[in-house]
């Protein structure tokens, strides 16, 4: 069963660390230290990880820094 507003499992798209790494223009090893601080979401699949592309796209919009106009 699915809770509103949620998308459902099977509708996730999840990234590889280096697609995660690529598609934030940083190292794999950034993407690790994210992950292993609990700053960015992820499911272990044997040895590795996956990362919901919804989770990068909010981690990032929320680290945004915007310029004040005066």
């Amino acid at each position: 069963m699915v809770a509103a507003g949620e998308t459902p499992l099977n509708e996730v798209k999840f990234l590889t660390v280096a697609e995660v790494a690529s598609v934030m223009r940083v190292s794999k090893m950034t993407v690790y230290r994210l992950v292993h601080s609990g700053h960015l979401p992820a499911i272990r699949v044997g040895r590795s990880f996956r990362v919901p592309e919804r989770a990068v796209h909010e981690y990032l919009r929320e680290s945004f820094v915007g310029v004040e106009t005066a």
